[in-house]
């Protein structure tokens, strides 16, 4: 539990006119906004007892459990409201589609911004951003499992076949190195790194939270195996 996390206290949030305040909903894996709905006190409230998601419907006037019908459930991995608190968020591991339309986020209808060129420039001096990307992509394949697709394929094939593909990239890399060919490293590395990738969506594992393994062993005396 984190230093600001504390029990729900309905009163801390500001509800609409209507008893509702909307509920933005994120993978906790890939970090892509996966869709908007509404809660009210009650739904609210059986999110936080179940575990699972539950919105108020104001088309049918009533509650709904995110994925009863379709199998698509999304287990709540932390909630939290703004500042506000007047909007809540809410990460989850997201099991299959997230949009009734059978696409893996809500929000696939992109707008051509023309005065967006200054932000994409400054977001493409992150070195990583193309692994956050891929990220996102692998996790719109692992949920829409779209024919023809090599990541489809291999989440479908399981995960003894990711684990035959990372073992088979990883003696790649090393034949490469050996070999001293750059180019063939630099291939058979992005290879590795995509196959991994892909079994850390498999198994659930956020790629942040191994960065934060990583970050959490810096600085750190290394233990000296051969001692």
């Amino acid at each position: 539990m984190t230093e600001n996390s504390q029990s729900l206290d309905a009163s801390k949030i500001k509800w609409d006119d209507a008893g509702l305040v909307p509920a933005v909903v994120q993978d906790a894996q890939s970090k892509e906004v996966l869709m908007m709905a509404y809660m009210n006190k009650e739904s609210l409230q059986l999110s936080v007892k179940s575990g699972v998601t539950w919105f108020w419907s104001r088309s049918r006037g009533e509650l709904w459990n995110k994925g009863a019908t379709s199998g698509h459930t999304q287990r709540i991995v932390s909630m939290a409201y703004d500042c506000d608190g007047d909007t809540l968020l809410v990460k989850v591991d997201q099991k299959g589609p997230a949009c009734h339309t059978g696409r893996y986020s809500c929000f696939f209808n992109s707008i051509e911004v023309t005065g967006a060129s200054t932000e994409a420039a400054a977001s493409s001096s992150d070195r990583f951003a193309t692994l956050g990307q891929l990220e996102g992509i692998i996790a719109e394949r692992y949920a829409e499992r779209p024919e023809g697709s090599y990541t489809s394929y291999l989440f479908d094939k399981g995960v003894d076949k990711i684990l035959k593909k990372v073992g088979e990239e990883a003696s790649e890399v090393i034949i490469a190195a050996k070999n001293k060919d750059n180019d063939e490293l630099r291939s058979e590395a992005g290879d590795l790194i995509f196959h991994l990738m892909v079994l850390l969506r498999e198994r659930g594992l956020p790629l942040d939270d191994v960065i934060g393994e990583i970050d959490s062993r810096h600085g750190k005396p290394t233990t000296n195996k051969m001692r």
